[in-house]
């Protein structure tokens, strides 16, 4: 079935849009072990959740079960993916290589979900000219917007310097993946380009609390 709503997007509440990498993540799964058909109940207890819920969810999206049938694996996994927008080919830059920079450059997490990185930025001269992926050298950030212009770039990784934000208004941007730890302000940045934070320390946070809870539901 195809995809029903795709001009009423934005319709679609924040909650439901969080579990789709988790719909994505466990339909994968199934096609890596041959399943090929799948019930609600099935993938609601893959998910962690109801069948209800896994109902409400795709209904938001056209819907793409049949009665009596449940899900097509394949069919069901490709159309979240092009929800996801991962079926795109999409170019990233790093601004940042220490640390968890360096990390992420090296992650498949990119190549994965149809996004190349092109290159790498720091200020630090003692970063500069290192080569933290194979043939992807860190340039000074100097050079940043020009790079972005001139290479068409989609989406900047930030794990460092999020001043650099505002100067990122003009350079054809469409995303920003904010992992620096601070709040970008959204006034100062084209409301054309979105931006998706991870707060490591939150994740932490919440971790904190579900033991908490637990221990006190035994208490």
């Amino acid at each position: 079935m195809s995809i029903q709503r795709e001009n009423k997007r934005d319709e679609v509440s924040a909650a439901v849009v969080s579990r789709l990498p988790k719909y994505y993540r466990c339909l994968r799964d199934f096609l890596n072990n041959d399943k090929l058909r799948v019930s609600s109940k099935e993938l609601a207890e893959a998910m962690n959740t109801t069948a209800s819920q896994i109902r409400q969810d795709l209904s938001s999206f056209g819907g793409f079960g049949q009665q009596g049938y449940g899900y097509n694996v394949k069919t069901l996994y490709t159309n979240i993916s092009v929800i996801l927008g991962i079926n795109d080919t999409y170019s990233a830059v790093i601004i940042g290589t220490d640390r968890l920079g360096a990390v992420l450059a090296k992650e498949s997490v990119f190549s994965k979900r149809g996004v190349i990185l092109r290159a790498a930025f720091d200020s630090r001269s003692e970063n500069i000219g290192k080569e933290i992926l194979t043939d992807i050298y860190v340039r000074d950030l100097s050079e940043l917007e020009n790079f972005c212009k001139s290479c068409v770039i989609d989406i900047v990784v930030m794990t460092d310097y999020p001043e650099y934000a505002e100067r990122l208004n003009n350079c054809g941007i469409k995303g920003i993946w904010n992992f620096t730890g601070a709040q970008l302000e959204l006034k100062n940045i084209n409301e054309d380009i979105s931006v998706q934070d991870v707060f490591l320390g939150d994740t932490l946070m919440m971790l904190c609390y579900k033991i908490n809870m637990k221990q006190k539901e035994k208490s």
